[in-house]
């Protein structure tokens, strides 16, 4: 496949970009956006007065690519009205459909991988000659290290950066290894500036994005240097002490007692981990691939618990994978008994072409007991969720105030260290980038009710 040039152009077309999916994929977005604001392209945040509308997709999840073919009907309605609109499929499900994307009733000019966003002036211009323009190769050495996000709808306080790309788990029921390529680590002191420049510019807290954060590894070229993912967040912790830092994703193979140590010292490092389980079965988790056990898994959650005692632990959970028993269905209700999280991400097993699991494994469970399984992992999430919420009334918390509450104007939302959302009434003092301290009155499900003390 030729491999364009990103030649500089200087259109001043608008460009509208939807983003679908992981945080992966809206700190993607970023760099898109500043790689083509270099090349003399406007970032819109309405799709009325786009000339060009990216969808930046995921591909996780079957109902995630039908929210793509969905949108693009949409597009293809508003290309009747607007017939020189460029529509541009980029991300994973680019990566992974490839040419059904541009075969689709003509409708997609562009189809772009994750590793290929440098390349998007000089496909775009290829658009402009009234071709269509592919380039999905992925790479073992793009960072995007010295690009500057554009931040995209930005609050001013929240923001990601992404410290590394690909996965080499191949767990066997995800995509990602197919669609983001080989893990590779970006240089730890490109990280640090951004970092740096997020304060300059008055952002309160980072979010250090990989698919399995925890095997960050970057070697100098000259090999006198590495720098581990413990090393990484004390350098990113230490940027300013009024940085809160945060990370995802961890990996329970992968997490190791100098990260939590290194949690455990730094203030502004959020005592919060997400530690994916996806089955609370041995059986199970070896079909997945996930290369840890039960007891593997329980192990590191009674060392976190034992290092940071306060810390929030959320959780992946999968029900209905291949050839799961009743049984080991329970083994994963009993794990999250044990385990206690604060709130889990659950869905039932749908098969992604491509992966392992579907050239290896018959999706033999039926769709009925998929979602009566993931009803009760559901339903046993809320109830120890609302207990353990139920239990932090009176608590005072130090909660980073983000913005209005979704529900009124009159309050305002932000999180506790713990990665719970606090809703509290505003005082008139106080605004969005402020920390406070929160008095807990009341709790829900999902939330902190409270007031600032």
């Amino acid at each position: 496949m030729e491999k364009l040039s990103a030649s500089p152009v200087t259109t001043g077309k608008n460009l509208y970009i939807e983003s679908y999916g992981c945080a992966m994929n809206l700190a993607d977005s970023e760099v898109i956006a500043s790689i083509l604001q270099e090349n003399g392209y406007k970032t819109q945040e309405e799709e009325d007065n786009a000339d060009i509308v990216f969808l930046n997709t995921c591909a996780i999840r079957e109902n995630a690519e039908d929210k793509i073919w969905n949108r693009l009907q949409m597009l293809k309605a508003a290309k009747k009205h607007k017939p020189d609109l460029i529509v541009g499929v980029l991300g994973c499900m680019a990566e992974r459909l490839k040419a059904k994307l541009l075969d689709q009733n003509q409708l997609v000019d562009l189809v772009v991988g994750p590793d290929a966003y440098r390349d998007l002036p000089g496909l775009l211009a290829k658009v402009d000659d009234g071709q269509k323009a592919v380039n999905v190769l992925l790479s073992r050495e793009e960072t995007y290290a010295e690009i500057a996000p554009i931040r995209l709808n930005s609050n001013g306080i929240n923001a990601f950066i992404s410290i590394m790309r690909g996965c080499d788990n191949m767990c066997s029921f995800c995509v990602v290894p197919f669609t983001r390529g080989r893990e590779r680590s970006r240089d730890p002191y490109s990280i640090v500036r951004e970092a740096e420049q997020l304060v300059a510019d008055g952002y309160k807290e980072v979010t250090l994005l990989g698919q399995n954060v925890d095997s960050y590894k970057w070697t100098s070229e000259d090999g006198s240097e590495s720098v581990n993912f413990a090393r990484l967040l004390e350098m990113t912790a230490q940027v300013n002490p009024n940085l809160r830092v945060r990370f995802s994703t961890s990996h329970p193979k992968d997490i190791t007692d100098e990260v939590l140590h290194t949690i455990a010292k730094y203030e502004n490092v959020c005592n919060y981990i997400h530690l994916p389980a996806q089955s609370g079965n041995s059986r199970v988790l070896k079909l997945m691939n996930r290369t840890y056990d039960r007891e593997w898994y329980l192990e590191r959650m009674s060392r976190i618990r034992e290092i940071i005692p306060d810390c929030g632990i959320s959780c992946d959970i999968i029900a209905g994978f291949c050839s799961e028993t009743e049984e080991e269905h329970k083994d994963t209700l009993s794990l999250m008994e044990l385990c206690q999280f604060d709130f889990s991400y659950m869905y039932y097993y749908s098969e992604r072409p491509g992966t392992l699991a579907a050239r290896r494994y018959p999706d033999d469970i039926p769709e009925e007991v998929k979602k009566r399984r993931l009803q009760e992992i559901i339903d046993l999430q809320n109830q120890i969720s609302r207990d353990k919420n139920a239990k932090l009334v009176g608590k005072v918390f130090q909660v980073l105030i983000e913005g209005d509450s979704k529900k009124s104007t009159t309050d305002f939302k932000g999180r506790n260290d713990q990665n719970i959302m606090c809703i509290f009434p505003k005082d008139g003092v106080h605004r969005p980038g402020d920390y406070v301290n929160v008095e807990i009155e009341r709790t829900t499900t999902t939330s902190l009710i409270g007031r600032i003390v």
